[in-house]
């Protein structure tokens, strides 16, 4: 479970449990099934003693049975460490909550990340993007015991010292996230997108996927729950859209509500159908009590990756 901020210098940060469907290559010794022959626990073939001289791999089970009489060792697939990154969206939309801020709740993911990578043996990196790559909060891919605390400290202190700015005419979000995946393009490891995705194209996000690839991605979808679940009084409501700073005021019927609840299931159920068909299942990042849950994204991989 998340921590509480006021007793972050006392408690841990949370961690979870992360795994990869495929196999990667890499000298690193790691936690991930790695394509490399070497040190490691899986049997990967035999191979005769004069070819592999080592002989504390001998079988002799195996090398009894050789029909040519040779002396057999076993050869294992070395488990290797692989390059983690957050992409996280730090647009203005970014910083709305009804409790606490979306992005306070991102920034108590990544410091659970850091943690989590560290003794996993991964390094870990940060990126960010709003309507451009913020070269600000960027940290490269590192191994390091402090590294959670490094990135979630750039997130909060970014979160409350820079002011929501709008987004330039015929500028958004996507501008920044293709910046900051051309940084990653064409590399293998696992990366975190994190973000509320709104106002983003499917088929612009869709090409960012492709830009990914061959990388795993993980869509981290941070969505507060004011926003999918209208309030449930009748009465005039006061809104802002965070991105272009347009205010609007609506009275709350029952009409008005049904549609919210129709419009919030539809782009869920499009995010979702894009992220599927790529075989990427999304995870919610804030629960419906509006707290990161640790435990429950150990649960997603488990369940989305045999």
């Amino acid at each position: 479970m998340s921590q509480d901020r006021s007793e972050a210098g006392a408690l841990e940060p949370a961690e979870f449990h992360y795994k990869l469907p495929q196999r990667f290559g890499g000298q690193r010794p790691g936690a991930h099934r790695g394509t490399s022959l070497g040190a490691g626990q899986q049997f990967a073939a035999h191979r005769r003693l004069l070819d592999q001289p080592d002989p504390r791999r001998i079988d002799l089970r195996a090398s009894l049975r050789d029909v040519h009489g040779d002396w057999l060792v076993r050869i294992a697939r070395q488990r290797v460490a692989v390059p983690v990154h957050a992409l996280v969206d730090v647009s203005a939309s970014m910083r709305f909550g009804a409790q606490r801020a979306k992005l306070a709740l991102v920034a108590d993911f990544v410091e659970a990340l850091g943690h989590s990578a560290f003794r996993a043996g991964d390094p870990v990196g940060l990126l960010a993007f709003d309507e451009r790559e913020r070269e600000d909060l960027f940290l490269p891919a590192r191994h390091s015991r402090g590294i959670g605390s490094v990135m979630a400290d750039l997130l909060r202190t970014g979160s409350d010292a820079a002011p929501a700015t709008r987004p330039r005419a015929g500028h958004d979000a996507l501008d920044g996230l293709r910046a900051c995946a051309a940084r990653l393009a064409g590399r293998r490891g696992l990366v975190f997108l994190v973000s509320d995705f709104h106002g983003m194209r499917t088929e612009a996000l869709a090409e960012v996927l492709d830009l990914l690839a061959p990388a795993t991605v993980q869509p981290m979808l941070a969505w507060d729950p004011a926003e999918a679940e209208p309030p449930e009084a009748e009465a005039l409501l006061a809104i802002s859209d965070a991105e272009t700073g347009v205010r609007r005021t609506l009275w709350l019927r029952d009409s008005l509500r049904t549609q919210w609840r129709r419009t919030v299931a539809a782009r869920r159920a499009e995010l979702h159908a894009l992220f599927d068909a790529r075989g990427l299942p999304p995870f919610e990042l804030i629960d419906a009590a509006g707290r990161f849950d640790a435990e429950a994204l150990t649960r997603h991989f488990m369940e989305s990756v045999a």
